[in-house]
């Protein structure tokens, strides 16, 4: 499955507006290692980027073709260099922040006025029953 011309194109535009040159980037392909079986542990599908200037790399395997994993690694690193340079947030940094942010514990004083107020919230809904007679 090959990458579209018009998803290269969005992509050399995308490199284009961060700046990057191929000459500020160094591409090696090395060999595949896990799950995928001989073909994959037979081939240098595995594509290792590096941008010299900031010293961003990304190394990219997900699919078996060497084609696609340089498309996926250069989105990768467009991403990475938005993000270090320009502060600009994707959606897939976003979503890791979230998760981040929910997996942090809480503090003890923001437990305790978490339960303060369930407390009050209690006494608030006792108020509200039927007396029984």
């Amino acid at each position: 499955m090959p990458v579209s011309p018009e998803k290269k194109r969005a992509l050399a535009r995308r490199i284009e507006e961060l700046g990057i040159t191929d000459n500020d980037l160094t591409e090696k392909f090395i060999l595949g290692s896990g799950k995928g079986g001989q073909k994959v542990n037979k081939t240098a599908s595995c594509v290792y980027l590096k941008h010299l200037p900031t010293g961003i790399e990304v190394k990219c395997q997900q699919e078996r073709s060497r084609e696609l994993n340089r498309y996926l690694a250069r989105r990768e690193l467009c991403e990475k260099i938005a993000y270090e340079i320009h502060q600009e947030k994707t959606k897939k940094r976003k979503e890791m922040e979230k998760i981040r942010q929910q997996k942090k514990r809480r503090s003890r004083r923001l437990k305790q006025k978490i339960l303060e107020d369930k407390k009050k919230h209690s006494e608030v809904k006792k108020m509200r029953k039927k007396i029984e007679e």
